[in-house]
This record gives C-alpha cells, sequence and structure tokens, in this order.
C-alpha cells in the first residue's frame, strides 16, 4: 500500500453511519475525518424486522453526503460495508440498491467477515495480543480468539447493545444466562480463560472512560487501557446509580453513548462471568482499522506498528536525515544487550528526538515529554508511553523528574529510559545530530567502565563537556567511567 494514502471506510452501524477517512503510514494508520450521523437503523429491525423508511432516508442522506467528501480528500481507496442490522433486514437488497443509486458500492459483511474485521483490528493495534477479543456493536457481539499474530475460533452472536435492555427486563440473571447459552456452541471460547480479554467497539470504550475517571487514571489514552476484572461487577453496580448528567460529564464521553452504558456495563459482567478473562484491554481499533490492515500485503503487516508511526511522523523533520537511525545504532553499543520490547521503544526515542529542534528551547524536555504520552501512537502501552517520555524528558535537558511518570512506569524501566536519555545527551553533544560522527565513534561498557572511543582525527571533539555528558551517564549507571578512547 503507498505511503500516505488517503483510505475511507463508511460503517454502516445499527446505531450509526459513520465515515473515516485515514491517512499516515499503512501499518500505522491515523485519522484525518472521523464523522458520524446517528441514523438507528437497528431500532426497526429488532421491532419488525425490516429497516424503517425514516431510517433508511437519514442514513441514505447522509451517506451521500460522506460520498462528496470522500471525493472533495482526495481519496484513494474507499469500502463501505455494512453490518448486522442491515445483515439482518428483510429490505436489506431495496437499501443496498438505494445506495448504490446514489453511486455507493456498499457490501454486507457476514458474521464471520464482521469477526475477522474486528480481530485483525485488534491485531493491527496490538501485534502480541494474545486472548479473546470482544467486539460490541449495535446488532451483534463478536468474539475471536488471537494468539500469535492469527487468528483462530470466532463467532458472531446475535446480541448487540440495542437488545440488551429488553433481555434485562426480564428479570435479574435473564442477562447472564442468555449469554451462557449463546456460548454453548463455542466450547473453545474456554481457551480464553485467565488470558486478557480485548474490548472493541465504542459501548466497550465508553465504561473505560468512566472506569478512568472514577480510578483518577492521569493519562486519559484509550488505547491498552487495563481495567482488572474485578472491577467490572462495582462499576456496572456504580453505573446504575448515576445519573444521566453524572455520566455525560465523564471527559470525552459521547452523548449518543450515555443511554447506553448501564445495558454495556450489565453485558460485560455477564461476559467477564462466562470467560473469567485475566484482564480488560480496551483496543482503539476496531472493524475499520481490521479492513485496513485485511488489505496490507503480509511485509506490511509485519512491520512495528510504532516504529512505522514515528518514521511517518517524524520523517521531514529530523534535524539531519538519517540521525534517528544512527543513533539507534550507537545507543546499541551500550544497550545492545536489551529485549526487543525495549529496543523498539528506544528506537522511536531516537527518531522523536531528532525533531527537538523544532520546540522552543525553554520547553523542549516538556514536549518531548508530551510528545511520548499523548502522542498518536499505535502499539503502545502507558507504561511504555512513560519510558518513552522519560527517556525524550532526559534526552532533551529536562532536569526534576515528571511525577506523573511515576504514576504510569515501575522505577526499573523509568531508570533504563534515564539511561537512554543520558546516552542521547551524549550524542548530541559529540555529533551535533550529525549521523556520520556517530557512525565513527562508539560507546561500550566493559570492566574497566563507561568508554567512548573516537578515531585519532577526531580528538578535537574531546572537548570538557563532552566528558562532563561522559562521567554523568557512568554515574547513572553505577558504573567507573574510562574516559575517552583514541585509535
Amino acid at each position: 500500500m503507498i505511503q500516505g494514502c488517503r483510505r475511507a471506510i463508511i460503517d454502516i452501524g445499527s446505531n450509526s453511519v459513520r465515515l473515516v477517512i485515514f491517512g499516515g503510514a499503512p501499518r500505522a494508520p491515523v485519522v484525518l475525518y472521523n464523522e458520524k450521523l446517528m441514523a438507528g437503523l437497528g431500532r426497526a429491525v429488532m421491532a419488525t424486522g425490516a429497516l424503517a423508511e425514516d431510517a433508511m432516508a437519514l442514513a441514505l442522506g447522509g451517506l451521500a453526503r460522506f460520498q462528496a467528501i470522500i471525493a472533495a480528500m482526495n481519496v484513494q481507496s474507499l469500502d463501505a460495508v455494512a453490518t448486522a442490522a442491515v445483515r439482518d433486514s428483510a429490505n436489506r437488497a431495496e437499501f443496498i440498491a438505494r445506495a448504490r443509486a446514489i453511486g455507493l458500492d456498499v457490501r454486507i459483511l457476514s458474521g464471520e467477515e464482521e469477526a475477522l474485521a474486528a480481530g485483525y483490528g485488534v491485531l493491527s493495534a496490538i501485534p502480541d495480543a494474545d486472548g479473546l477479543v470482544a467486539d460490541l456493536g449495535g446488532g451483534s457481539l463478536e468474539l475471536v480468539r488471537v494468539s500469535a499474530g492469527k487468528l483462530h475460533d470466532r463467532v458472531s452472536l446475535p446480541i448487540g447493545i440495542l437488545k440488551v435492555a429488553g433481555i434485562r427486563a426480564g428479570g435479574a440473571g435473564k442477562l447472564a444466562r442468555h449469554i451462557k447459552s449463546l456460548l454453548t456452541d463455542s466450547p473453545w471460547i474456554d481457551q480464553g480463560r485467565g488470558l486478557p480479554l480485548y474490548l472493541v467497539g465504542g459501548s466497550w470504550r465508553s465504561l473505560s472512560r468512566i472506569h478512568m475517571h472514577r480510578t483518577g487514571f492521569p493519562l486519559p489514552v484509550l488505547g491498552h487501557y487495563v481495567m482488572p476484572t474485578e472491577d467490572v461487577r462495582p462499576l456496572a453496580e456504580a453505573i446504575g446509580g448515576m445519573d444521566k448528567a453524572a455520566i455525560k460529564a465523564v471527559p470525552g464521553m459521547p452523548s449518543s453513548r450515555v443511554p447506553m452504558v448501564a445495558d454495556a456495563a450489565a453485558l460485560l459482567a455477564a461476559l467477564v462471568d462466562a470467560t473469567r478473562p485475566a484482564q480488560l484491554v480496551t483496543c482503539a481499533f476496531g472493524l475499520r482499522e481490521g479492513l485496513l490492515y485485511q488489505a496490507l500485503t503480509p511485509e506490511e503487516r509485519n512491520q512495528d506498528p510504532l516504529i512505522e508511526g514515528v518514521r511517518f511522523v517524524t520523517a521531514s523533520q529530523q534535524q539531519t536525515p538519517g540521525y534517528g537511525e544512527a543513533l539507534l545504532n550507537w545507543t546499541d553499543g551500550l544497550f545492545g544487550d536489551e529485549p526487543h520490547s525495549w529496543r523498539r521503544l528506544r528506537h522511536a526515542v531516537c527518531l522523536l528526538h531528532g525533531t527537538g529542534w523544532a520546540s522552543n528551547p525553554d520547553f523542549r524536555a516538556l514536549g518531548g515529554e508530551e510528545l511520548a504520552l499523548h502522542g498518536n501512537w499505535t502499539g503502545v502501552t502507558p507504561a511504555e508511553r512513560a519510558m518513552m517520555g522519560q527517556a525524550l524528558f532526559t534526552g532533551m535537558g529536562g532536569g526534576i523528574e515528571p511525577a506523573l511518570l511515576a504514576q504510569l512506569a515501575a522505577a526499573e524501566p523509568l531508570e533504563r529510559a534515564r539511561h537512554w536519555g543520558l546516552a542521547i545527551r551524549l550524542a548530541q553533544r559529540l555529533s551535533g545530530g550529525a549521523p556520520v560522527l556517530l557512525e565513527q565513534t562508539r560507546l561500550s561498557q566493559d570492566v574497566k567502565g563507561l568508554r567512548l572511543s573516537l578515531p585519532a582525527r577526531l580528538s578535537c571533539l574531546a572537548e570538557p563537556g563532552l566528558r562532563r555528558r561522559l562521567d554523568t551517564l557512568a554515574a547513572a549507571l553505577g558504573a567507573p567511567s574510562a574516559g575517552l578512547a583514541f585509535a
């Protein structure tokens, strides 16, 4: 897929009709435009088995407008899909024909295809996901077993958020019994016991926002947000006691989700009781991103979404072309024995550090921390964001350590990230941002201590400031400074 290609997805669901236009790197798509229309296609389907005329007219009017926006924004590819509401309606052929008449070719996803797209959406955002995916829409719930970068068993269950209220009206315990009965024919669900349950869909994300708000979580980023399973039942009870105004006041809460959160919480509690996961992980990607992921080549799927996303954003902002990659290779001399999970973070930090020149010098360190914590990155947890933030804060000359970082990550990884930052500071003093100078020097540590090796012809670089930064890094590592070596 072409780098920077604009790709549009129209998602015709039971609650809303949504247009999302994506840009960025193919492996790390970012949203350029996102708009939804609350058409409510699914409500009449539950009552009569067919799409209501007023809902169809509203949806088709929105689709015509979306079509005009797509044409004006120079979109290179478009995929328009419909899910449970249209799929289950008796007059779906009429809706598809009317959409075609306005120039839009809509394909109806089967339950199998919807589950596949949801599962691939999770793998797109969390490549090492190992557990169950639960994608809750208006008309259906898709469950998928994911592990080792692949999708395994999956099922589409005929219970969406719009159907929950009616089931709950049947009395206490009715919803839990209904969920268990739906899972009877899917014994593979037991494979998810003790593993994460990955939550996909706006209703689940709304619950995560409420939990985040109630617990005072300091980083308002939903991707990779973890909720303990033991918090689900108390959360459902708490939501049951909240009025609509209190729910709407939760930061980031879409008003359209307010009437549904109590039902979503009850459904999640029943699903957790039935599947017994270790924890709940919120996924920011879903069906739409899964459709994009399915269109990638195998080589593109194997790319790291964090690195590809950072590369795309920083490509035109590097202090000197190639500096980020040279900095990674240079710091490998000291940190080359790190696990891949840490090296990829250091790689991202090295790329981001090369853009620091664009920040106000008085706020450069805070800007680096902000970029790591709140940047639109894929494939990175809150704790990993904190490591990146610590490294950039230190690497850009920060003084007092940001207290927020200690709330997100443990002391040991933050200390390692601080070492990265000090090494980056040393590299900047040594090279001034020139990759060629890093390529001709080497940073290493042995039994004699930390050493910076330079060719004799570069002895002019051995000034007091360079030696001080080398000594500072050595002290942080708890190692003696072996100083500079010339050859």
